[in-house]
């Protein structure tokens, strides 16, 4: 996940809430009122816009339910799961906090996080679409709400690409470049531009390297099977996705520095004008809007035997231990409410898990214009395709991706015997049959 030029520093908030939920998806269950049994702890980390959207979010609940609080603590990104995985240890855990859907899965095959079937009524899985509510179960049950979502599309520097000749960006999704179309736009990048400056930046680096399978989802590849242990990499599709992401550094369309473990984010190579286009969630936009100088917009992430794209965002997730299991539920439930993710998923420029959100309505407050980009981008993703990211074992698999695709671009290991390694270190990780 990008973090730079995020303001990350801690910060505090609170909040209360009522007691009627009447209707809303959480069955409500009385509160002994005792001490700080109506304060429900909740850690989160979050961009300048985030972290406003919660307070809001908070302000409303307080307004709501009279009488309980909600603390927040805003932590950075590089301290939140190193601290929560501490306090889970020690027993004094958050009772709420924010989660990104690779990570859930860990947390919920460990039994860290509340079982919500019981708290939340059977109907509240119909107000998010199919693809997010997969995103936070575990053995068909769920262990958080999916609060919102991001996918990558590309940002695009419009002077760049006009050196080149290229003028004319996909209107659709389903014109979205395919690969063949994506390498001939990088070759005449590539042809037109300093030799110092390049057509593109993936944003594969650290966890990110979840986004190298959007290419793989593309070539209509899995990496897991359904049963979310028997490797389904080497493949056919597997082989293709490794070949093609390694065109990116063997015809130069990428910078050297641009690999799985580089300490550069991509975005911040396009911020210094150093590619031309950079893969990039939405919530890039309100700081790219604010800080560069020179023209900017978005297109569709390129397809191949299909459209194919990574799902970010982040769920909320309440923790096994916490001792406010039904305020916890009501809280979930409030800030995803249709008025509250309209609110947070507007100021942050992120995208919605609701159906009656993405069907429509929604509107970024900085550059709306590119809001049905993103909302496009994020229609080609696959439930079957998040199920597996989902997997209890993603933090050991994401390890094994890390070193089989970082010795693919810069090792030169071939994609057959990396489609191999990957099945074997994802089958040591699942305990799955390689």
């Amino acid at each position: 996940m990008h973090i730079t030029r995020r303001n990350l520093l801690v910060g505090l908030g609170a909040l209360t809430l009522p007691a009627a939920l009447a209707g809303c998806g959480f069955v409500p269950q009385p509160s002994d009122g005792q001490g700080d049994a109506d304060t429900l702890a909740f850690t989160t980390w979050g961009t300048d816009a985030e972290l406003a959207g919660f307070r809001s979010a908070i302000r409303a609940f307080e307004r709501a339910y009279p009488g309980r609080r909600v603390a927040l603590n805003a932590v950075p990104y590089e301290q939140m799961f190193t601290n929560i995985d501490a306090q889970l240890q020690a027993g004094n855990a958050p009772d709420v906090f924010r989660v990104p859907y690779y990570s859930f899965g860990a947390y919920a095959g460990r039994g860290q996080l509340l079982d919500l079937s019981r708290s939340l009524n059977a109907g509240v899985g119909d107000r998010f679409t199919e693809t997010a509510w997969a995103a936070v179960q575990s053995d068909g049950r769920p262990f958080g709400v999916p609060h919102h979502t991001d996918t990558s599309a590309i940002l695009v520097n419009s002077d760049l690409l006009r050196r080149a000749g290229v003028t004319d960006l996909p209107r659709t999704v389903d014109e979205a470049w395919t690969w063949d179309e994506l390498a001939d736009v990088a070759g005449r990048l590539r042809n037109a531009l300093p030799d110092d400056v390049y057509p593109f930046a993936y944003n594969w680096q650290g966890n990110g390297v979840t986004r190298w399978l959007s290419l793989l989802f593309q070539a209509d590849g899995a990496f897991l099977e359904r049963d979310q242990r028997t490797p389904a990499i080497d493949s056919a599709a597997g082989r293709r996705a490794v070949s093609f992401a390694q065109r990116f550094f063997t015809e130069r369309w990428v910078p050297q520095n641009d690999s799985v473990k580089s300490a550069t984010y991509a975005s911040d190579t396009w911020y210094r004008q150093r590619v031309a286009m950079v893969w990039s969630g939405a919530f890039q936009v309100p700081d790219a809007a604010s800080t560069l100088d020179f023209p900017w917009t978005a297109t569709f992430a390129p397809r191949d035997v299909r459209g194919g794209s990574d799902f970010g965002g982040n769920a909320l997730v309440a923790t096994a231990q916490t001792t406010k299991p039904d305020l916890a539920a009501s809280f979930l439930d409030f800030v995803t409410r249709k008025d509250q993710m309209q609110e947070f998923c507007e100021g942050a420029s992120l995208l919605p898990t609701r159906r009656d959100l993405v069907d429509g309505g929604l509107r970024f407050r900085v550059r709306p214009e590119l809001t049905s980009t993103f909302v496009a981008q994020a229609s080609v993703i696959q439930p079957e395709d998040v199920a597996q990211v989902a997997s209890p074992d993603m933090a050991k698999i994401i390890t094994v991706l890390q070193n089989g695709i970082e010795d693919a671009l810069v090792g030169g290991v071939s994609a057959a015997e990396t489609v191999r390694r990957l099945r074997s270190g994802i089958a040591d990780a699942t305990g799955g049959a390689a």
